[in-house]
């Protein structure tokens, strides 16, 4: 899984580096086609430059996401069970502190 995060972050620098060698070659203005393919946007290279840079950002962000949201939940997880562990040992160590019976308790219980 790390293997294909890694080449698609390789791919995200590719198109970056692809980018800014266009920015560089072409100065000026250019023409991005719609999705709708009924026209095309004029804008110039350094604002294509950014979207697409701002796009491929926002792509990384996504892969990365779920992969720290479930190390978040683990970590939550092993926080609450470690918790209840805990507590499960110091009321076990209350109950059998509790239980047991001193000299120095049996005597004064007869005192009084």
């Amino acid at each position: 899984m790390r293997l294909v995060s890694f080449l698609q972050v390789l791919l995200l620098l590719g198109i970056a580096a692809y980018l800014v060698l266009v920015t560089l070659e072409n100065p000026g203005v250019i023409r991005l086609p719609l999705p709708t393919g009924t026209g095309e946007l004029s804008v110039p290279v350094g604002s294509g430059v950014a979207a697409f840079l701002l796009l491929g950002v926002l792509f990384a962000t996504l892969l990365l996401l779920p992969a720290l949201w479930s190390e978040r939940l683990r970590r939550a997880r092993e926080a609450r069970l470690r918790r209840q562990s805990e507590e499960r040992l110091t009321a076990t160590l209350q109950a059998r502190l509790g239980g047991a019976v001193t000299p120095d308790d049996s005597r004064h219980g007869e005192q009084a």
